[in-house]
């Protein structure tokens, strides 16, 4: 095994170790130091002595790498497919989050907030207790809790005392925060609006039934 340095910035580096006959062909500059580094740290090093092709396999590979970097994204090939529906519900989740967050960035909402600012005030006059609220959004209490927090800091809404059982509280739109209701709705449009447009307006409607047939199944709730 040999040390060969893989440059992090003009001014660093660090040290991994590889055999022979890749040092051989980094010295040749035939591969890069990024596949050096990824064959070095997932232990590939066993290869050698499975192929005796590994030379060609690992140019082969590099150029891939190259080639990709340059692809654009709509020719790049699909990721790997997950079998785990959560695991594909949480990476579309993730996306789209970012996608309605980025757009609604310049009212300083995200879009969970958003959200959480329309049940309120879709509820008019019937104030919800944290239990209801945190139902209607599929949340647990203690994470619909640090989700209010900001909310409240910045007087958007208010934590009020029910007076028929003072354990119990009821959260309120307040006027300021219905108008900042009322700025990012024009952005929610616009991010709703371009989902749309690349997805398709009736798929999804379609989607939002299926997802929300999900998520108020009691049937996918906690079970032992």
């Amino acid at each position: 095994m040999y040390r060969w340095p893989i440059p992090l910035s003009p001014a660093g580096s660090f040290d991994i170790l590889v055999p022979g006959r890749i040092r051989e062909l980094l010295k040749r500059r035939a591969v890069s130091h990024y596949l050096a580094a990824v064959v070095a740290c997932t232990e590939i090093l066993q290869y050698t002595r499975i192929s005796p092709n590994m030379d060609k396999d690992l140019l082969g590979s590099a150029k891939k790498i190259r080639h990709e970097k340059k692809m654009p994204d709509e020719e790049r090939p699909t990721p790997r497919l997950s079998r785990c529906n959560a695991g594909a519900a949480k990476r579309a989740a993730r996306q789209l989050s970012l996608m309605y967050d980025t757009v609604l960035a310049p009212t300083g909402l995200k879009v969970s907030q958003y959200g959480m600012l329309s049940a309120l005030n879709a509820r008019g006059a019937a104030l919800p207790t944290v239990h209801e609220l945190a139902e209607e959004l599929v949340m647990d209490r203690s994470t619909l809790g640090q989700n209010l927090r900001p909310l409240e800091r910045d007087e958007l809404i208010t934590l009020l005392t029910d007076p028929k059982d003072r354990r119990v509280r009821l959260i309120a739109l307040t006027n300021l925060g219905l108008a900042k209701l009322n700025e990012a709705a024009k952005y929610w449009r616009i991010a709703q609006d371009r989902f749309e447009a690349n997805f398709g307006k009736q798929e999804a409607a379609d989607l939002r039934s299926v997802l929300l047939g999900i998520a108020y199944n009691p049937r996918f709730g906690k079970q032992k």
